[in-house]
């Protein structure tokens, strides 16, 4: 099916009549409006008359119109700049518990710098009664800030009331308009408002460009500076072709409100009528009548709506709740309005456009409603089984990629503190270290090393999925410097949302390596769960004596990695579509190479410490080797291996939430030079999925190692640093 667009509250497509009228204004008419020659004054005049039409739409004065690079620096403008400007009349400023970041974040700015910020309750249905905002006016009051109409719920206030309350008390009132500014009436003079933040793209004008009203008489400071450009107060050569844009797209909206807004409600109230006539149990959330006609907020109960939206690729819409690794991360609004957690979890808006069709609304119910039932297990396992395996998207079915869905590391120390070690003779590697693995003595000439990996898919293929996941499992035998013997499957796997041809594929990779390890499979463990995921439990043997633990490192010892870092930001991107081919191949190559041959090498030579890169990425493991050993260590950043586009993708926000974790715990142990860039921090703290191994060597065998390492076929492999005497950091990164 066709994929149908439903988060027009995220972003609106640039109307058609918008899009023609912007094409002169990206060939001909290119003039600079301070220019007094005519290509100057034809783009002047593009501006101004855009500014009338906002105007228009708006009801106010041309010249109280700023044109802006969007909603989020109109908000910081109208707060930020009645801030600094009324700071002698007082720093208190009133906002609401449900705003846009546009507005939290630049109230927590203003905080720091000495304001007083008040946050509003909300109701139930997400609105701010009247009497609250009396009851929190103080005499160093100067500003009241309330959205108009919320982008998650849709809840529209009622900023009439709100802002008569506010000039009661001789206060400013400014309002976000971003969400309602051509979906509903937004005339200045009948709201009330001082000061109105709009945003060009949500309502079908380009994105990059916005606009703030400002009621004549209102002194602002300015935020930016530079030339005397809209009005001496937003310095910047105007960016002609969207502002003429957002000339364009607010004389359709006036022309056109009545009737789309029709459209929009129509087609937002028959899909939450087929999805409810579907699922009985879904709850709408906001009010009934005083909400945006495009908005549909809804809880789908004991469900996980990052999970359903995954499983429904063809429908494009926004989840109230992110579920991480360690954390439940509910939207704000939600939480304002005490909407149960569990509902807050299934809780997914919808927003439809002024273009929603009925056929297209009809087919995304019966989509969402199908694949709801499926998660909830109110469908017959088998009922999508019919379709190939190849059409499936492992990445698409769960949120934690490979060993960044790990829980975090300062997490798992405190719960595991609380435990004491096992203490037995025989036990010659338990829970007192940080490996990952455990040893116990068999007899003087062997000793039985087990461990065990399990985790979500980082790659789409099944049969990649698989081998990825067995070679996980196998690099902590590797590590230990053991031979693996055996292993058992660890499956969890949703029958009615995958077909079991895809457990055969997954199942089908990890004895692929299996076989190239020389053990067997001998049986395993399976459950039944939403998200596929799979890993191994591996036996191996290893004598007493040569057993590699992650502690044993000493001072002036090189540090050796044998695999490039990058495959959890690669994972990401591939999650997210950006990855290319070639990124894709590098990612799996590197994933799916067995550590064994370079294990087998590793035992020729006098290595001291070893560990295997996984979900607490680099940093996390050598601190744990540092630790472990009383020592420090010097990294070289420039000889880190990594995957190609790794450091492109994180420099672009292209990170899991495990690397994040692993960023804010790695922060108070590790020294960055200053030349350091943010992206190889990120990469530094990567929440690696079959990693390399990280050697210990001797300074004299180091380089005798590496070399017979890359001469066996492993290019990546480097020295990247090496022990020091303890030092105040645990960690210290140069460039």
């Amino acid at each position: 099916m066709q994929p149908v667009y439903l988060d027009y509250n995220a972003t609106t497509p640039i109307d058609r009549e918008v899009a023609d009228f912007m094409i002169p204004f990206l060939r001909g008419k290119f003039g600079n409006p301070s220019s007094i020659h005519s290509f100057g004054i034809e783009s002047k005049k593009a501006v101004e008359n855009a500014r009338k039409s906002l105007a228009a739409l708006l009801n106010c004065s041309p010249t109280e119109i700023i044109f802006t690079s969007g909603g989020t620096e109109s908000n910081n403008f109208a707060l930020k700049g009645i801030a600094y400007s009324y700071r002698e009349k007082g720093n208190h400023i009133i906002t609401s518990s449900i705003e846009h970041p546009a507005v939290i974040e630049v109230c927590k700015s203003l905080e720091k710098e000495g304001f007083s910020i008040s946050y509003l309750p909300v109701t139930r249905e997400g609105l701010v009664e009247p009497d609250s905002l009396r009851e929190a006016i103080r005499k160093d009051t100067i500003l009241v800030s309330i959205m108009h109409a919320n982008n998650e719920t849709g809840a529209i206030q009622d900023i009439r009331s709100l802002s008569a309350i506010a000039h009661e008390n001789g206060l400013l009132f400014h309002t976000d308009a971003a969400q309602s500014v051509g979906k509903i009436s937004t005339r200045v003079d009948d709201l009330g408002a001082d000061l109105l933040s709009v945003a060009g793209h949500k309502f079908y004008a380009p994105k990059g460009i916005g606009a703030l009203y400002v009621k004549e008489g209102i002194q602002l400071t300015k935020i930016l500076h530079g030339a005397n450009h809209e009005h001496n107060l937003r310095p910047g050569t105007e960016n002609v072709l969207e502002i003429a844009g957002l000339g364009k797209a607010a004389e359709v909206a006036l022309r056109d409100l009545e009737k789309n807004a029709g459209i929009m409600s129509e087609t937002r109230d028959l899909l939450f009528e087929l999805i409810k006539k579907e699922i009985p149990t879904v709850i709408r959330n906001g009010p009934a009548d005083k909400v945006l006609p495009n908005t549909l907020n809804i809880s789908f109960p004991s469900m996980d709506a990052g999970a359903l939206l995954a499983e429904m690729q063809e429908v494009a819409a926004s989840a109230g709740a992110a579920c991480h690794a360690d954390d439940v991360e509910i939207s704000h609004v939600l939480q304002a309005m005490k909407v149960p957690v569990e509902a807050a979890m299934g809780t997914i808006r919808f927003s439809t456009g002024k273009d929603s069709k009925r056929e297209e609304i009809i087919t995304a119910a019966g989509l969402i409603a199908r694949k709801a039932k499926n998660l909830m297990g109110t469908t017959s396992a088998g009922t999508i089984n019919k379709e190939s395996p190849q059409t499936f998207k492992l990445t698409q079915f769960t949120h934690g990629l490979g060993c960044a869905c790990k829980i975090s590391p300062k997490i798992l120390e405190d719960v595991l503190k609380n435990f004491p070690s096992p203490v037995h003779p025989d036990i010659l590697v338990g829970t007192e270290t940080s490996d990952d693995a455990a040893v116990y003595r068999i007899n003087d000439e062997t000793a039985l090393v087990q461990t065990v990996d399990f985790f979500t898919p980082v790659i789409d293929d099944p049969f990649e999925f698989g081998a990825i996941a067995a070679v996980n499992a196998l690099s902590d035998i590797y590590a230990m410097g053991a031979r693996p013997l055996f292993a058992l499957n660890i499956v969890a796997f949703p029958v009615n949302r995958l077909p079991i041809s895809v457990l055969q594929e997954i199942l089908r990779g990890a004895s692929s390596v299996a076989e190239e390890a020389g053990i067997s499979i001998l049986g395993g463990h399976t459950i039944e769960d939403n998200e596929p995921k799979f890993g191994m439990v591996v036996s191996g043997i290893v004598h007493p004596s040569r057993i590699l633990k992650n502690s044993g490192a000493n001072v002036s010892d090189l540090l050796i990695l044998t695999k490039p870092l990058g495959t959890g930001i690669l994972s990401t991107a591939l999650k997210r579509n950006m990855i290319s081919p070639e990124e894709k191949d590098g990612l799996f190559n590197s994933m799916r190479k067995l550590n064994r041959s370079d294990a087998e090498i590793m035992a020729k030579y006098n290595v001291s410490a070893c560990t295997d890169v996984s979900g607490f990425g680099l940093l996390g493991h050598l601190k744990e080797m540092a630790e472990g050993a009383g020592v420090s260590i010097e990294l070289n950043s420039e000889s880190i291996p990594q995957l190609p586009g790794a450091l492109d993708y994180a420099s672009q926000g292209i990170v899991p939430g495990g690397t994040s974790n692993n960023i804010g715990y790695t922060a108070a142990f590790v020294n960055f030079s200053p030349d350091i860039r943010k992206s190889m921090q990120i990469l530094l703290a990567d929440a690696q999925t079959s990693g390399g191994l990280i050697m210990a060597v001797k300074p004299e065998e180091a380089e005798s190692l590496l070399q017979e390492i890359r001469a066996n076929g492993n290019k990546d492999a480097a020295i990247i640093g090496s022990f020091t005497p303890s030092s105040k950091y645990l960690i210290s990164v140069t460039s």
